[in-house]
Formats: structure tokens, sequence, C-alpha cells
């Protein structure tokens, strides 16, 4: 049996607002059933349907490709920076991403807060808990 979500929990999943989720359901953009009258319900395969769908692909870059999928688009939220090294918040959807990069790096990328930025990342070993 497939997880099924309310509409407030698809909405913090996605990264939006309810009422986008309520548009989405009544454009048919994304599906949803209603049982006995109760609250609309979004089957979770159909929801991470959209989650992909949702994807935007980062501008392309210098390389030709990554191995690394995980690429969150965001904003840059906190920058701190000592002599050598940066800390970089980024706040993509949902998620808080920290980054810590050489100052140089940092200086190049023209890191400030209010810039458009994607977190790619890559890690040998991934946790997932499920609530």
């Amino acid at each position: 049996m497939s997880a099924r979500y309310r509409i407030a929990e698809a909405a913090a999943l996605l990264g939006v607002s309810d009422d986008t989720v309520r548009r989405w359901i009544d454009s048919g953009r994304l599906p949803a059933s209603r049982e006995g009258g109760g609250p609309a319900h979004v089957d979770g395969a159909d929801l991470a349907a959209l989650a992909t769908a949702l994807h935007e692909a980062p501008e392309p870059g210098t390389t030709r490709g990554s191995s690394a999928r995980n690429r969150l688009a965001g904003i840059v939220t906190r920058v701190v920076r000592d002599t050598v090294m940066a800390q970089v918040e980024i706040q993509a959807g949902p998620f808080r991403l920290v980054s810590l990069m050489s100052r140089e790096a940092a200086d190049e990328l023209g890191l400030e807060i209010g810039v458009r930025a994607v977190a790619t990342v890559k890690a040998t070993q991934v946790s997932v808990d499920v609530p």
C-alpha cells in the first residue's frame, strides 16, 4: 500500500505552500482523492512523480558533466569568512545546507547573501530515516 499525504504534508515535502498544492490539485497537475467527503489526500507515488518533475536542472557550468546527481537550487542566506575558510549556508526549498570551502573559492564565486546558488551533494553513504 502506497503512502498517502494530506495537503499540508505534501506542501512541506515539496517546499511550497498549501495553496500551491491545492492549485495543482484543482488544475489536475497533482491527482488527489477524498474518501467519504473528508480532506484531500495525495498518493505518495503521485507526489514523488511531481517532485521529480519539479527538479530544475542547474545552469550549465564549465564542466561537461558530473557524477553527482543531488543538486539543490537555492539562495545563499549566510556567508561567514575568515582569512582562510568560508562557511556558506544555502536555503533550498525546505532544506538548509551548509558548505565549508576556501575563502578564495567563495570570493571567486561571488557568494553573498541573496545570490542564487546550486548545492551539489556527493556522498559515499547517505542515511535515510522514516518519521
